[in-house]
């Protein structure tokens, strides 16, 4: 009789079970990751910004501002490829930006904040810029996106580049794994194109959690506004391109109110690396730090960060202890209850200093590499310290520009280590070597470790577990 009940009940048990299921992945927190490409520190009025960016402030004053936020790589695919896998870049053989000649891309066999969040019933979609490998095989939809629509790679390389006309192909549009249209000459739509495309994605899945990976072409070079924007910033095209960027985040944020999301939604705002400062007015300002993009300097690699999460994480918070891309994907794997990628990553779970601004990184330290592989600098709490490496800088003497035709760089050698309190000296111009010889000590100690893993090409040591990327046959 027993058996015949249960056998009777069987059905209803695997629905109830089936929609308990159901209702608990449908409570799982949405995530959107907003990644804007060469934007400045200083290019978010929050962050000291004479553009006007009230949504980004709004965003930021409703959630947590991160002051010493960092990319582990001042470079468009190597800062990817951390935030998207959690691990340094050096790690798994991607250096620099990947452009149409590239053989290689993200191994199939890392896994991304896609990849991580698919199998638990999220949605998952990119839209704008990819740039982890260009050739079938390392698109989107082949690590864990359901969809995807925008470009394969930086938005300059097509064949009006200023220095190198005609050296790239004309620039592909790309929906899912098929190139439906090609650029020629105006980019002016891709801000507002690759937000209505967010929003449309927010809607369809309103009832199901979702991953949105919005990865702005703009502010990198060449610079195109849409006519709602142009001329309406006191800070040119430049400008009127940001303003267009907090625009979107403010479409993203009434859409998400509109759903009644935003209480269910983690919303993460932050830049690949710092300003190109060579472009000049075309640029945007790193002020108050040292350089800008393509150098390890904090001008390079701190970015301007905000995380919002309403009524779960502190509103109006303000933290100042540094934390870095690699640990997005293993805090946000544990606040949703997800595996971590079998092959080892770099990220820890950062999820208190959401919380407290006297919580703390659980990282030693976070190492800065650039380059094939060279370790150039590396964080420890309050510290910085730099390595001998050569670097580049703005030739002096030239006159800024407001034409996108870059300015010239000259090598700059650092030949002696260099020790910075970064709290009392963000423009890192006060060298503290000789003052505190036990930090340097344990600074030391720790890049000793991270050269043994991950390797030195500064001093000829290859590491021990490094990994290859995906390799075209």
């Amino acid at each position: 009789m027993i058996r015949n009940l249960l056998l009777i009940m069987m059905p209803f048990l695997l629905f109830n079970c089936s929609k308990k299921e159901t209702t608990l992945n449908s409570k799982s927190p949405n995530i959107i990751i907003i990644f804007t490409d060469d934007q400045g520190y200083n290019d978010v009025g929050v962050f000291g910004s004479e553009i006007e960016t009230p949504n980004l402030d709004l965003l930021a004053a409703g959630g947590v501002q991160f002051t010493n936020f960092y990319v582990a790589q001042a470079v468009c695919s190597a800062s990817r490829a951390a935030l998207l896998t959690g691990t340094y870049p050096n790690r798994l053989g991607i250096h620099g930006a990947l452009d149409h000649t590239s053989s290689h891309g993200l191994h199939l066999e890392e896994e991304t904040i896609a990849e991580i969040l698919k199998p638990m019933g999220y949605a998952t979609a990119i839209f704008g810029k990819w740039h982890l490998g260009h050739h079938p095989d390392f698109l989107p939809l082949h690590q864990g996106f359901d969809e995807f629509f925008g470009i394969p790679y930086s938005n300059d390389m097509w064949p009006n580049h200023p220095e190198n006309k005609d050296y790239y192909p004309p620039l592909t549009l790309y929906s899912g794994d098929k190139i439906i249209d090609t650029v020629w000459s105006d980019q002016s739509m891709f801000t507002t194109l690759f937000t209505d495309k967010s929003i449309d994605f927010i809607k369809r899945n309103k009832n199901n959690p979702f991953f949105l990976y919005l990865a702005h072409p703009m502010p990198h070079v060449p610079l195109f506004v849409s006519d709602k924007f142009k001329g309406k910033s006191k800070k040119g095209l430049y400008g009127d391109v940001i303003m267009e960027i907090d625009w979107s985040v403010g479409q993203i944020m009434e859409t998400l109110k509109k759903l009644d999301l935003e209480e269910n939604t983690i919303v993460i705002f932050l830049s690949d690396n710092g300003p190109w400062i060579s472009y000049s007015e075309h640029a945007g300002s790193a002020y108050p730090l040292r350089e800008g993009k393509g150098t390890s300097w904090d001008g390079g690699v701190k970015i301007p960060a905000i995380f919002h999460w309403k009524n779960h994480w502190e509103a109006g918070l303000v933290q100042p202890h540094p934390a870095m891309s690699i640990d997005i994907l293993p805090t946000l794997a544990k606040i949703v209850g997800g595996n971590l990628p079998k092959l080892p990553i770099d990220g820890k779970d950062i999820g208190g200093m959401f919380l407290d601004s006297h919580n703390q990184s659980p990282q030693d330290a976070y190492f800065i590499y650039y380059n094939r592989n060279e370790l150039q600098a590396m964080v420890m709490g309050d510290w910085k310290l730099i390595f001998p490496h050569q670097y580049r800088s703005l030739k002096s003497g030239q006159e800024p520009k407001n034409d996108g035709i870059p300015l010239q760089y000259r090598m700059m050698e650092i030949e002696h280590m260099e020790l910075y309190h970064i709290p009392s000296d963000p423009s890192e111009k006060l060298n503290l070597i000789h003052e505190k010889p036990e930090i340097l000590e344990k600074m030391i100690d720790l890049a000793i470790i991270a050269r043994e893993d991950l390797g030195n090409a500064l001093v000829g040591i290859e590491g021990r577990n490094t990994r290859k990327p995906g390799k075209v046959l």
